[in-house]
C-alpha cells in the first residue's frame, strides 16, 4: 500500500507537515492530539482561546503521548477512550525550531463530567459533513486529517 501524502498546513506562524504511521518522530513529542469517535460522529471540545477542536495538549514530562491524549480527552471532553491507536505525527516548524506532536484515533467508551471546566467550555458530537462549519480552523490539511482518522476507525470496526 502506498504511503498517503498530506498537504502542508499552517497554524499561526507555524508550518505543519503530517507523517502517517508507521513513521515515528525522531524526537519525543511535545504535544499529542486525538480524533475521538463515537460511532459516525467525532467528539469536539470548545476550548476558550480556540473554539471547537479535537482534544489535544502538551505531553507532561512524566507521561507518554498516549497517556497525554487519554488525560486531555478526560479533562477537555469528559471522555474515557478505548482502542487508542497511533496514526502518525505532525512536524511543527516555527522560526527554525522543530517540534513534534503525536496523533491518535480512539473510540469514546463513555462521557462523564468535564474534569477541567477552566480548559473547556463544553463538548459536542459532530457529523463529518458538519465539521467545515464548526471546526475552529478548517484547512485542506485539517480536512485530510479527519478523513484519514475516519478511514482508520472504519477499518478498525471490521476486526
Amino acid at each position: 500500500m502506498a504511503v498517503k501524502k498530506f498537504p502542508c498546513g499552517t497554524y499561526g506562524r507555524q508550518t505543519l507537515q503530517f507523517f502517517a504511521a508507521p513513521y515515528k518522530a525522531p524526537l519525543r513529542a511535545f504535544a499529542a492530539l486525538v480524533f475521538p469517535w463515537e460511532g459516525e460522529k467525532i467528539l469536539l471540545c470548545n476550548i476558550g482561546d480556540r473554539g471547537w477542536c479535537i482534544p489535544s495538549g502538551r505531553v507532561e514530562p512524566f507521561e507518554t503521548s498516549i497517556d497525554a491524549v487519554r488525560r486531555e480527552a478526560l479533562e477537555e471532553a469528559g471522555a474515557t477512550l478505548e482502542c487508542v491507536q497511533y496514526i502518525g505525527c505532525y512536524k511543527i516548524c516555527e522560526k527554525g525550531e522543530v517540534r513534534w506532536a503525536d496523533v491518535y484515533v480512539a473510540r469514546v467508551l463513555s462521557l462523564g463530567e468535564i474534569s477541567m471546566p477552566e480548559e473547556s467550555l463544553g463538548r459536542q458530537l459532530v457529523d463529518m459533513d458538519e465539521l467545515p462549519n464548526v471546526y475552529y480552523e478548517w484547512t485542506e490539511l485539517t480536512k485530510c486529517m479527519f478523513e484519514h482518522a475516519y478511514e482508520i476507525m472504519q477499518r478498525a470496526k471490521k476486526y
